[in-house]
């Protein structure tokens, strides 16, 4: 039986931007937030920058890494690298909703995060999988098997409200990653679409991560125009 959406979502494109002034505005948004306000999805790619969760260890910074600049955030996880070529989708959420499938758990939330993502890859022919502990989703089978394509992190507040999300690379320079210990793990083999031998526009990637994010999270989609994000946006 078909699941009716109820719930809406603003998706934003807001192209690519800083790492900082988007952190900053992710925060403003969830503080200013109310039980009305209306769900968030934005898409962004980012200029090269490494953020560190809230459980990285800065030895985890190798040779190489000054090159690009740091910057400490308050999402789970540990060192990751975001750059040109790979999608990005922030998603501030208010878990506490009811929805056609129920409220949602952080736990059920990273699940459906990762779903989406295998989804998208699949769609492709690449085969994603989970590894126990490790969140994220990695190439399953073949010579890149446990080489990591995805990662996410998140920010899930004591009211429910989430922000941060979901990274996929598509088209990058992978140098970067070997200039850390990609989420803690050293030798951590990090891959993209494109070394996995499929060619694909990164707006087209972009528009259907964020299509399984809605379906899977049980909302609808609302384009908005791009712009400042308000929290009154309802």
């Amino acid at each position: 039986m078909t699941t009716t959406r109820t719930e809406t979502a603003l998706i934003r494109e807001l192209g690519r931007v800083d790492y900082e002034p988007t952190f900053a505005a992710m925060r403003a948004f969830t503080d200013a937030r109310t039980t009305d306000t209306r769900d968030e999805l934005w898409i962004v790619e980012h200029p090269p920058v490494f953020t560190l969760g809230l459980a990285a260890d800065r030895g985890h910074l190798l040779a190489g890494a000054e090159n690009v600049p740091v910057v400490q955030t308050d999402r789970g996880g540990e060192v990751t690298f975001h750059g040109p070529g790979q999608v990005v989708i922030y998603l501030l959420m208010d878990l506490r909703r009811n929805k056609p499938g129920g409220k949602l758990y952080a736990r059920q939330f990273v699940h459906k995060i990762e779903q989406a993502i295998i989804n998208v890859l699949a769609a492709y022919n690449l085969a994603g999988e989970r590894i126990d502990g490790a969140p994220g989703i990695y190439i399953a089978g073949g010579p890149s098997k446990g080489a990591k394509i995805a990662a996410l992190g998140l920010k899930v507040r004591g009211n429910g409200c989430t922000y941060h999300g979901v990274s996929l690379n598509v088209a990058m320079d992978l140098a970067p990653f070997s200039w850390i210990n990609p989420c803690g793990y050293s030798g951590l083999k990090t891959v993209d679409m494109r070394s996995m031998g499929v060619s694909a526009p990164l707006a087209e990637v972009q528009r259907a991560l964020a299509h399984e994010l809605t379906v899977l999270l049980d909302v609808s989609e609302v384009n908005s125009a791009a712009g400042a994000p308000q929290a009154t946006d309802a």
